[in-house]
C-alpha cells in the first residue's frame, strides 16, 4: 500500500531518476564493487556518518515484483527478522509508518516514524517504480520509554526493467540511528547491512512469487 497521495512532491520523484543517470562525485568513495552490485559511500560531516548509493542487478525479479514486496508491510513481518513492530497509520491525511527495530543487547532498540510513497513514471517508453521514503515527527506517535527514536532517515529506491527478466536497482540510504553508538560501529553496520538487505529483499521476492 502506498503512501496517501501529495507525501511527495514530483519533483522529488524525478530528482531521483536523475540521481541515477549522473556520474558520482569524487566525494564518493567505492565501498563494494563486483558485477552485480556497486556500493558507494560518502561521508556527512555533520554526523560522521556515511550515506550510501547503491547499483545493482537483481536478474530473477521484476521491478513491480520488487515494489510490492518493498511496500508490503504485513510481509516484511514475515521476511525480515529484525522487525519488532510495523504498521501504517492514517495521521493528517498522510499515512505515515511505525517501525521498531530489534538491537542487540545491551543496546535499546530503535523505532522510525516516516512517511513513504510509491510511483509509476514513464521513462521514453519504459515504465520505472520509484519509491521514496523520509522520517516526520508526528503528535499521533510520541517517542517511547527505553527506544531511541530515529530522526534522520531517508531512502529512494529506482526500479527498472534490466531488458530481460530482472531489474536494475538503484537505491539512495541514510541512517542516524542516534543514542551512543559509536560512529565506527554504526557505519561497519551499514556497510554489511545493505548488501544483506538487498540479499534477503530477493529470498522475499522469491517465495511472494510461490504465495501468489
Amino acid at each position: 500500500m502506498a503512501a496517501a497521495a501529495g507525501a511527495f512532491e514530483l519533483e522529488e520523484f524525478l530528482e531521483a531518476l536523475d540521481e541515477l543517470q549522473q556520474p558520482l562525485g569524487a566525494d564518493w568513495h567505492p565501498l563494494v564493487q563486483s558485477e552485480d552490485l556497486n556500493i558507494h559511500q560518502r561521508l556527512k560531516e555533520r554526523t560522521g556518518l556515511y550515506e550510501y548509493k547503491v547499483f545493482g542487478v537483481l536478474k530473477k525479479y521484476t521491478p513491480s515484483l520488487l515494489a510490492d514486496v518493498y511496500m508490503d508491510l504485513a510481509y516484511r513481518k514475515q521476511w525480515d527478522q529484525y522487525v519488532k513492530e510495523l504498521y501504517e497509520e492514517e495521521c493528517n491525511g498522510k499515512t505515515v509508518v511505525y517501525w521498531q527495530v530489534n538491537y542487540p543487547f545491551p543496546m535499546w532498540n530503535r523505532d522510525y516514524v516516516y512517511i513513504r510513497q510509491r510511483r509509476e513514471l514513464n521513462v521514453e517508453g519504459k515504465k520505472v517504480h520509484v519509491i521514496l521514503a523520509e522520517n516526520v515527527s508526528v503528535p499521533q506517535f510520541p517517542e517511547r520509554s527505553g527506544v531511541v527514536r530515529v530522526k534522520q532517515y531517508k531512502q529512494k529506491l529506482v526500479l527498472e526493467s534490466d531488458g530481460k527478466e530482472g531489474s536494475n536497482v538503484f537505491l539512495y540510504y541514510f541512517d542516524n540511528p542516534g543514542g551512543s553508538i559509536p560512529s565506527w560501529l554504526i557505519n561497519w553496520v551499514a556497510q554489511s547491512g545493505v548488501p544483506n538487505y538487498l540479499k534477503n529483499l530477493a529470498e522475499a521476492c522469491e517465495k511472494y512469487r510461490e504465495r501468489t
